[in-house]
């Protein structure tokens, strides 16, 4: 039976849209990829040349010293140590208070309960801005200025991890509950031994999301830290800026190696990342 063209327009049609698809996403990508890009161009680039080369993205030589500068102009490994503590303090403090948070939103029964959940989720239009001022006089009369206390506590309590993995919780059957119930489980042992290893996806993004928001967040260490032993990343790049201008090409070095740990763990939890957004962020009943 000869084919209709109706037939052999459809294969055509699809394999167009899959090259448009092809298209639209290597466009996105290269759009997303030419800051790095540029950066790691600057980076060895000498600091006389940042601006003078003008799109040129070489100079008249490779900068390799950039990186040498750039570990020494900065207390670099002290900067980089407290970021790593902060990070990791934080975004394993930020998955607890999320994951006992939601469990208490999505499982526990007590009055005003989704008026509770919609007032705390309100905090989350709350700018950053409006905090800092009211947070830093809190923790100036505790004597916590200057600690890792105080750069981690303070915003480990917010709402958007909560929320995540509470709509995780809400597309779970009860069932599980109930026969650990019946079991002789309490609330406390069923969110460990039944849901928790459920919850593995969404509490995977809420801890990368917490991690690559302490690493690069400006402000509050800013306002929180006059130390320069207890800076972190962004206010050790900060240093680079003085009174005769800014050291461009060691601060693009800087730059682009601190960004390696973020781009790690996003390249190698990639697919658990998407999984758990998928199944936190749209899921729920």
């Amino acid at each position: 039976m000869p084919e209709t063209p109706s037939a052999n327009r459809k294969p055509l049609s699809r394999r167009i849209g899959r090259a448009a698809s092809a298209v639209a996403m290597t466009v996105i990508a290269v759009a997303f990829l030419f800051p790095f890009g540029w950066m790691i161009a600057t980076s060895l680039k000498p600091t006389t040349e940042v601006f003078t080369s003008g799109i040129s993205p070489v100079g008249s030589e490779v900068a390799w010293s950039n990186y040498s500068s750039a570990l020494t102009t900065i207390p670099f490994g002290r900067v980089i140590l407290n970021s790593f503590i902060v990070s990791l303090v934080g975004s394993l403090l930020v998955m607890t208070v999320s994951v006992l948070s939601a469990y208490a939103f999505a499982r526990l029964k007590f009055k005003f309960r989704d008026h509770l959940f919609l007032l705390f989720l309100g905090t989350l239009v709350l700018p950053q801005e409006v905090l800092v001022i009211p947070l830093y006089i809190g923790m100036q009369r505790m004597g916590l200025i200057n600690s890792y206390f105080a750069l981690i506590v303070p915003f480990a309590f917010g709402a958007f991890g909560a929320f995540l993995i509470r709509q995780f919780l809400m597309s779970l059957p009860h069932e599980f509950e109930e026969a650990a119930r019946i079991d002789g489980c309490g609330d406390f042992q069923i969110l460990t031994r039944i849901l928790l290893p459920l919850l593995k996806a969404p509490i995977l993004v809420v801890g990368v999301f917490a991690f690559i928001d302490y690493w690069s967040t400006f402000l509050w260490p800013l306002i929180a830290i006059n130390d320069r032993n207890m800076a972190t990343i962004p206010l050790g790049l900060q240093m680079f800026s003085g009174e005769r201008g800014t050291d461009w090409g060691p601060m693009m070095a800087a730059v682009a190696m601190t960004t390696i740990p973020s781009i790690i763990i996003v390249v190698f939890l990639q697919k658990q990342l998407e999984k758990g957004v998928a199944l936190g962020a749209f899921g729920g009943r």
